[in-house]
């Protein structure tokens, strides 16, 4: 309930502008979609993109969101762990069920988990390659420990790719106040407007401060509309 673009068409568009990005959604909201036809299109972004595709995911909290699309938000969680289920038997390849055989591509994209309670941080180590923590910072060496702790409790190997989410808009006080406007507009709550970083010297002290927790990924997520924020922005990194 929000007038972005669509994200895994938009990605499929980037896909064929692009050769070398990573492209990711962050997050899509998998409840609020039909299982197979998700599985679908998750395989063949990643196998037409060469593999490039992340597919970054959530539950979503906004009642308007379930409303829409006709899902029980109090069942969101429930219903995310049986398309867990269902979509990993397809993209490996096995029936959809007794009376329709496979759905291809048979091609799994990566996988990460947002989120900030205990049973949706578990679905990284059971389903997931890692985890997408979007909180503000002081929420982020708990949830990454989690992170880690479902990883080793469900008996994977190595350790769970761990990114960190920055809300950005770099730049005098009206690009800053327009970024809060479109945080607000699209929470509802004001309190998420305070998390936008706004200056180089704000920026750098996060990213380092990520780097400090552990994270493998910094993603510097933009509320400006200006596409001159991504210029600015890579101008300041190391």
């Amino acid at each position: 309930m929000y007038d972005n673009p669509e994200p895994l068409v938009t990605l499929a568009t980037l896909a064929g502008a692009t050769r070398r990005i990573r492209l990711q959604t962050e997050v899509l909201l998998a409840p609020l979609r039909q299982t197979p036809l998700l599985a679908k299109q998750a395989a063949t972004l990643a196998q037409l993109s060469g593999n490039r595709f992340t597919l970054g995911i959530g539950v979503g909290g906004r009642e308007d969101d379930h409303a829409a699309a006709g899902t029980d938000l109090k069942r969101r969680g429930r219903i995310l762990d049986e398309q867990m289920d269902l979509v990993h038997r397809l993209w490996s390849g096995e029936p959809h069920s007794d009376s329709a055989g496979p759905i291809g591509p048979a091609v799994r994209p990566e996988i990460l988990f947002g989120g900030f309670r205990p049973a949706a941080i578990d679905r990284v180590g059971r389903w997931g390659d890692g985890f997408l923590a979007a909180g503000p910072l002081e929420y982020v060496e708990t949830t990454f420990g989690l992170a880690r702790n479902s990883w080793q409790e469900h008996g994977r190997p190595g350790e769970p790719r761990l990114i960190g989410q920055l809300n950005t808009a770099i730049g005098p006080d009206a690009v800053a106040d327009g970024a809060r406007a479109e945080m607000i507009r699209y929470y509802g709550d004001a309190n998420f407007a305070n998390a936008v970083v706004t200056t180089p010297a704000a920026l750098r002290s996060q990213l380092a401060r990520l780097e400090s927790l552990g994270a493998d990924e910094a993603i510097l997520y933009c509320w400006s509309p200006d596409p001159a924020q991504v210029n600015h922005l890579a101008d300041l990194l190391p």
